[in-house]
């Protein structure tokens, strides 16, 4: 799809679903700058097949690779490689994202505005792994992308998950005034394959409450954020500074 200024609306996502099963391919991919979605679940059943077992691999629900988009009320349900936030600026509200390993990945820059992350490795998946939330790609210093959660519901079932690790030597995420239950790890982030090299990862956590809020077992290298510093990313101007969000459909908020 990538034609531009492209508006899916779903009757609600108990309603509005758009599921395949596939490993390579996601179920649905996006290169239209300007695509809006609300109201629809998009899933990927693969590593949860209706009959017989499956090993948990690769299985994207939503691959966003376009600029300018935004998703209100919507739901990704996968295991591993759930959302793939690959290229752009991109808002999620009111959002539910689902998966087990890694299930938040790519170079976007997006802002997540209260929405459910619920961890879970799916009916056929390993308890005794650990799980991970994000795996953001951002490679270089002059890299403006990275993944800020604010004002969200981090929970899960059925085992432990990391809130990020790092899957290129500059990754960002950035955690805020959000809910952390017991899912999470006392650590909290991987390096990963930077291991040594952990200055260059920017993974913040500021304002949080919950049970898996604590930061007193938090790995040391975790950075700090606070006044003009951090609101620069938690400021809407960081995915809108020339503002596309309010030029959106009215409709998409009801």
């Amino acid at each position: 799809m990538k034609k531009p200024c492209i508006y899916l609306e779903g009757a609600g996502t108990q309603f509005t679903t758009i599921e395949w099963d596939d490993h390579p391919d996601a179920t649905f991919f996006s290169q239209a700058n300007y695509t809006v979605a609300s109201g629809i679940t998009f899933t990927n059943t693969f590593n949860n097949p209706i009959f017989g077992e499956m090993g948990i691999t690769q299985a994207i629900a939503a691959r966003i690779y376009a600029d300018k988009c935004a998703f209100y009320n919507c739901s990704f349900l996968g295991v591993q490689d759930t959302l793939y936030d690959q290229y752009g600026r991109h808002y999620y509200y009111n959002c539910y994202i689902q998966g087990g390993i890694d299930f938040i990945f790519g170079n976007g820059q997006s802002i997540f505005e209260a929405s459910e992350i619920y961890f879970s490795m799916g009916k056929d998946g390993p308890m005794q792994v650990v799980g991970a939330i994000t795996a953001q790609e951002r490679e270089s210093p002059d890299d403006t992308s990275g993944f800020v959660f604010k004002n969200c519901n981090i929970t899960g079932i059925g085992g432990k998950t990391l809130l990020g690790r790092s899957l290129r030597a500059y990754a960002r995420v950035i955690i805020a005034n959000s809910f952390l239950s017991d899912v999470v790890t006392p650590e909290g982030w991987n390096a990963r394959n930077f291991v040594g090299h952990e200055e260059t990862i920017t993974f913040v956590e500021e304002g949080n409450s919950g049970p898996g809020a604590d930061k007193s077992k938090r790995v040391q290298w975790m950075k700090h954020l606070s006044g003009p510093a951090l609101d620069e990313f938690l400021n809407i101007s960081y995915i809108d500074k020339e503002g596309w969000i309010e030029n959106l459909p009215s409709n998409i908020f009801i």
